[in-house]
Formats: structure tokens, sequence, C-alpha cells
């Protein structure tokens, strides 16, 4: 069933009048297949279970309200992040966090649930730290709201939060508040090359203890050389001194203006460094967890970016190489970390270490969702 234009009770009508199983779906830009206890492979495979109802909700679109001076705006789950961006453009703002894949279609719903965040995360934070309100439908077919639509808002549980990286096994999202931030005059980024990973990571460890105000920080390592990718927003007028600061720091190197900056940020937002038709996966860690774990993939040829200053890390393997799939579980279960595939063909939306589900996590899911009828493909 696909919805166009209906409004959370009639959402929640058809939902209640649905199948025992409801396969959500968005707009398909991230291409995650979610599995639950009552979904088959099948649902791996971006197939619904027997018996389960599609939940089509690319068509729940658009902004509902938009205060430009209280910096909130409140849309439906399935509007896509390029229009909402559009619209805050047009009043000087923006979605700090730097919602991925934004340009393939990804939704703010889509966004919310997958949990992923851009480079900007690392100075202003993810997805969690922007989202004020939900309204999503339970299991019961019963319109619920969490959070309010105001930055100062202290209204009891934040539900809002649990819904990031819920991957739509919560219930169904309706609607979404965010707050917005005044968009940076101008960019600039230092990119620095060092011969040796070991370099970089103590050129990052100097940018964590400076006072310096970084808008994102990425790593990159290839097989002959690491790059250190640092960028600055803010003033024009301030941006040149603030550069030198910055390679008094940590080295001189290239400096990066206009369109060559929004060229290379927009790369890494929106993964097109990942060949077409590659599996990639976000792997959660620190900077200290880097190295052995460069160390363990060693020369395969697994494509690796380091994001956030190094907490976050995306693994691609590229079309053809479906053999390295063994490769990068055995490294994860050695190194002890999880990752989640963001896009590919898997089986499973998870790998590496099994994440343990908590007695709270259980409990909230019973509570929001005690039907257990919700899956999702496409994240986005």
């Amino acid at each position: 069933m696909s919805l166009a234009r209906l409004n959370p009770a009639q959402l929640a009508a058809v939902e209640h009048s649905g199948g025992p199983l409801l396969v959500i779906a968005g707009a398909g830009s991230g291409k995650t297949r979610v599995l639950t206890a009552r979904v088959s492979r099948l649902l791996a495979r971006g197939v619904p279970p027997e018996g389960a109802a599609l939940l089509d909700l690319s068509g729940l679109s658009g902004v509902l309200e938009y205060e430009p001076g209280e910096f909130t705006f409140t849309a439906l789950a399935g509007t896509r992040v390029l229009d909402v961006q559009a619209l805050l453009s047009e009043h000087g703002q923006y979605l700090p966090f730097d919602p991925p894949l934004a340009e393939a279609g990804a939704t703010l719903g889509g966004t919310v649930a997958s949990g992923l965040s851009g480079p900007g995360r690392y100075r202003f934070g993810g997805v969690r730290d922007f989202i004020l309100g939900v309204k999503w439908i339970n299991g019961a077919g019963e319109v619920v709201r969490g959070g309010g639509k105001v930055v100062k808002n202290a209204a009891g549980f934040d539900f809002p939060k649990l819904f990031v990286g819920s991957l739509g096994q919560l219930g169904v999202i309706a609607e979404l508040t965010f707050k917005v931030f005044p968009k940076p005059e101008a960019y600039a980024t230092l990119r620095c090359d060092y011969p040796r990973l070991a370099e970089a990571l103590e050129a990052l460890q100097k940018l964590y203890g400076s006072q310096l105000d970084i808008e994102a920080l990425d790593l990159r390592p290839d097989a002959r050389s690491t790059t250190l990718y640092v960028r600055l927003g803010g003033l024009i007028t301030a941006l040149s001194a603030r550069l030198e600061r910055l390679s008094q720091l940590i080295g001189r190197g290239e400096v990066i203006e206009g369109a060559d900056d929004a060229a290379l940020w927009r790369n890494a937002r929106e993964f097109e460094w990942v060949p077409r038709g590659a599996t990639l996966a976000k792997v959660p860690l620190t900077p200290a967890r880097i190295a052995p774990l460069e160390a363990a993939l060693g020369e395969t040829i697994i494509l690796r970016r380091y994001g956030a200053g190094g907490q976050v890390g995306y693994l691609a393997i590229p079309p053809g190489a479906d053999g390295l799939r063994t490769k990068l579980e055995a490294t994860l279960n050695e190194q002890r970390l999880s990752g989640l595939v963001v896009f590919g063909q898997t089986d499973t939306v998870f790998i590496g270490v099994p994440r343990s589900e908590h007695a709270f996590a259980r409990r909230v899911k019973q509570a929001l969702d005690p039907t257990a009828c919700y899956a999702v493909i496409g994240n986005s």
C-alpha cells in the first residue's frame, strides 16, 4: 500500500486494519535491509515475507510548520531531506549534522530511523542532538507524540531520541520536529598528508586538545599515506587567520576553498567515494581503535574512511569482491566491533559482534510496539 498525503490519523487507520506484519518502506536511498525476529531472510533481500503488508511512506511528505525566527521546523516523515535543505537555505539556515544521502533521496524519517549523520556531526553532534519531537503510530494503531516543537522543552521522557537508529522497529514515524542553526558564511579545508598512520593519529589528538572550532574532521588512509581533512566554517574575514593557526598546530598543507571544498565534503556526505554496487558498513569506534583495525585489515581492497574525528568508520567492500565479507566479519569480531550495513547486498543488517539487547531496550520495545509488527526495508 502506498501513502499519498495521508495524515497520521489516516495512517493509524491503515495500520490497524493491516496484517500481522507491516514492512515499512521509505525512499530506499540507503538500501538497508532490516530484520526483526518475525521476518524471514526474504526481507533482507527486499522481498516482504508471506502475509506481510508493505507500507510505503514515500508519499507522506511535506513541511507542516517552519519558524525561521524560532529555528525549528516540523515535517512529515517522508519529506525529502533535499527539499528541507532548500527551504532552510532561503533563510540562511541548515541542518548542521549533514544528513547523508540527501541527493539520493533520503527522507527525514529514514535519516532518524537509520541514525546516520554526516561530517558536520564532529562539531555539532548527530541527528539525535537536533530532533525535538516525534509523532508515531504504535502497533495498536494509536497516534502517540513525544517531545515538543520548541528548543527549550522539558516535557518528560525524551522519546524522540529513542527513534534515532531504531530502524523502524518501535513504530511508524509519521511526523518530526527539528531545530536548525544559522549557516556559516564560508568554509575552508586544510588537507595534510602523512607518510604513516601513526603521524596522522598524533595530529588528530592535537586537534582534540586544541581550542579551534572545527566543523569536520576526516581521516582517509590508503596504501601509501594517510590524509587528514580539517574543515573550518564561519566568517570570511576570519578564515585566513584561523587556517594559519591550524597550520601551525598540525603542519602546512593544501588549503581547499570554494567549490572544491564543497565538492570534497559532498563526496563524503553522499558516499560518492564508494563504488557503485559496493556494500558499505558503518562501524562506531574511537580513534584509539583505528590503528589496530587498520593493521588487521592489512592491504585488503576494503576501502576505509574514518569520520567525525575517528568516532565512526566506513568500510566498503567493492563489487565483485564478495569473499571479503568473511574477512570483514572476522576482523570486526576479532576487534570486538559491531557494524551496520548502510547499503549493499546482505542477508543481515548487522555485522561483527552481535549487539546485546539490554533489559531496558526490551522494555522500551515492549512498551512502544507490544505486537512486534514492524520491520523496514529501505532505511531512507
